[in-house]
């Protein structure tokens, strides 16, 4: 008896197993007559972590994701506040601080991105005439993109270097090409990659011309936005000051808790609340009257 039943028992599990893998089975045959999609390229969409992703890749921070980056955030607005309620044992205030100091990492990404492209914007006509020269010499397209990562400017040869070997690992221009612009994270090479990407695709013979004009666009165009920069530097520091300095006066007056303790209060808590939006409004304004144009990343 007990022999019948443990072959009965050893049959079922058989049975079972031999079900389970003709299901695996099938369904790997009907997953296989799907086609995958197609993986998005670099900051396509309107969500907010792929638009925070090309920030810190623009500043240079492609090692730390938006994730990471808005764990840091998080972490600074709630050590500044729970510091301020400790210090003063105001809500209100506490709260006001803590979003400045969440606000403050996000802001020093934003001015780094920019600084960067400022910086990069001085060497890419010298790039684009190196290349150009190399094109002229009878290199090819790849050849002459690899050489800028040891003639190129200082600046720009480890994103080309890193180009020079994806291209020999793989062999694929267009897909070392897509790597390199995503390593650049810069409006101009973008265009730069762009227009190469054409040229290998459909051909031409006006690539020369075409690096050359573009050369002296950048050129033009690097110095009549410095001269604009200049005159523009005063406007947007004192911008700043302006809606920095109340914020400055209320936390030397947070060092002694007896001064702000009126703003525990629900009057005192609408105060610093309207305060707070006309100092961003009046910032916002002032920034939008007086920025320029800035150059947008294409095609990614």
């Amino acid at each position: 008896m007990w022999r019948r039943c443990s072959v009965v028992a050893g049959g079922d599990g058989v049975g079972a197993l031999l079900g389970l893998t003709a299901g695996v089975g099938m369904f790997l045959v009907w997953w296989s007559c799907w086609h995958a999609e197609p993986l998005r390229s670099e900051g396509t969409g309107s969500k907010p972590f792929a638009r925070l992703g090309g920030v810190l890749r623009e500043a240079g921070l492609q090692s730390v994701s938006p994730v990471a980056f808005l764990t840091l955030c998080s972490g600074a607005m709630a050590g500044a506040c729970l510091l301020l309620l400790a210090l003063t044992g105001v809500r209100s205030l506490a709260v006001c601080f803590g979003v400045i100091a969440g606000w403050l990492p996000y802001a020093l990404v934003r001015s780094r991105a920019r600084r960067r492209r400022e910086r990069l914007r001085e060497f890419w006509p010298d790039a684009v005439d190196n290349l150009a020269s190399g094109v002229r010499a009878g290199l090819s397209l790849p050849d002459a993109l690899g050489a800028l990562g040891e003639r190129g400017p200082e600046a720009l040869r480890p994103p080309f270097q890193a180009f020079a070997r994806d291209y020999r690992l793989t062999g694929s221009f267009s897909d070392s090409l897509e790597t390199l612009k995503s390593r650049l994270a810069d409006p101009t090479g973008d265009r730069l990659c762009e227009a190469l990407r054409i040229t290998r695709e459909v051909g031409g013979s006006d690539l020369g011309k075409l690096l050359r004009s573009l050369s002296m666009f950048l050129r033009d165009d690097a110095r009549v936005r410095s001269e604009l920069e200049a005159r523009q530097s005063w406007t947007v520091s004192a911008a700043r000051l302006a809606v920095s300095a109340p914020w400055l006066v209320l936390a030397l007056l947070a060092t002694k808790p007896e001064s702000v303790q009126a703003y525990e209060s629900a009057t005192g808590s609408v105060v610093l609340a309207v305060g707070a939006a006309l100092c961003v409004l009046a910032y916002r304004l002032m920034t939008v009257i007086g920025r320029l144009p800035e150059e947008r990343r294409v095609l990614r």
